[in-house]
């Protein structure tokens, strides 16, 4: 996998992203949004994901999680207590917001599968599994092309398939933490947990207004939001934050991206120049299995004195939160703590 496509997958969530006609990628037809319900009921449950009709019959018990470098598909399922059911999970960042969850992930089954050269599951590889439910962040994971099962192999073994919301057309411009939603709640609709799928929104949604109420009216400092650990090359700047989440995030925690201009597609690649002349009030530096991201922020705020997050020491370090999962609340609680200590 090419050092572009593996880091724009992790955006839907990693890695994950889409037209505006598949942001909301499901649509129930059928079925009881109680988790209560006892075991058999609320079935059969139809989703539209991507223009293809997927229906459930039951609950699954045999998951299989791709990868494409994001975490946001098997967070999700761990978020809602369906971790055992993932018999193979190919998903790992290393680190997380959530007391426990990079362990969590760690523990889980991987299938004992040789991954191909892309990092994930080749088609025999995958029939061998067995699943009954096989997630992908985006169709490039069931693109035959790439060796992958192809969704209509998968339904030859009677398993359903799942892209995850803006993964349909893989741009992840467009994902906004609504997409993070989605993807709650259609797993709450396939699994018969929507009660617990709606509990989660609402508190992550009750968050991130109690902290958009606390900066409103505020000066919206200019953030830049870049990867640590991710350059091959020279260049620092390479895979500075444009489009997509962030942004979405960034408004609601009383900030602005400093580079949102800079490039229509999610990420900016900037010459050392451009990012000197900016006026940086703050740095976000999003660590992607880097070990050293708080080093790496310090870094960039010494190479650069002139910046006002230099002269002010502003800058935090995150990590799975800004990504498409169940916790980007905690990136907008994190963000506007540093942007607007005042505040709080």
């Amino acid at each position: 996998m090419s050092k572009k496509r593996s880091v724009t997958a992790v955006l839907a969530g990693a890695l994950c992203l889409v037209t505006a006609g598949c942001a909301s990628s499901s649509t129930e037809t059928a079925g009881d949004k109680s988790s209560t319900s006892a075991p058999g009921s609320g079935y059969p449950v139809t989703i539209t994901n991507c223009g293809q009709t997927e229906t459930f019959t039951k609950a699954p018990s045999r998951v299989v999680v791709m990868n494409g470098g994001s975490v946001a598909e098997v967070s999700t399922l761990l978020a809602l207590g369906l971790g055992d059911r993932i018999v193979a999970n190919e998903q790992a960042y290393g680190m997380s917001e959530v007391p426990d969850r990079a362990k969590a992930i760690k523990a889980l089954p991987t299938g004992d599968i040789s991954l191909n050269d892309a990092g994930d599951i080749p088609r025999e590889a995958m029939l061998s599994l067995r699943p009954d439910f096989v997630l992908s962040v985006t169709t490039y994971g069931f693109d035959a092309k790439n060796g992958f099962a192809t969704r209509q192999q998968l339904k030859t073994v009677s398993a359903n398939s799942y892209v995850s919301p803006q993964g349909c057309d893989d741009d992840p411009s467009k994902m906004a933490i609504s997409d993070s939603y989605t993807l709650l709640r259609d797993m709450g609709k396939v699994f018969n947990v929507s009660t617990r799928a709606e509990k989660l929104i609402a508190a992550s949604e009750k968050s991130i207004a109690s902290v958009s109420a606390k900066v409103k009216g505020a000066k919206k400092p200019k953030v830049m939001v870049l990867f640590a650990g991710t350059s091959t090359d020279s260049n620092a700047f390479s895979w500075v934050a444009a489009k997509g989440i962030f942004n979405d995030i960034l408004t609601k925690a009383g900030g602005t991206n400093a580079f949102e201009s800079a490039s229509k597609t999610m990420f900016a690649d900037l010459s050392k120049e451009k990012a000197a002349a900016t006026d940086i009030d703050a740095l976000v530096v999003i660590s992607a299995n880097s070990p050293h991201p708080t080093a790496y922020a310090k870094q960039l705020l010494k190479e650069f004195p002139q910046w006002p997050a230099a002269k002010n020491n502003t800058y935090t370090v995150l990590s799975d939160s800004v990504y498409l999962g169940p916790s980007n609340d905690l990136a907008v609680d994190k963000i506007a703590r540093v942007l607007h200590p005042d505040a709080f």
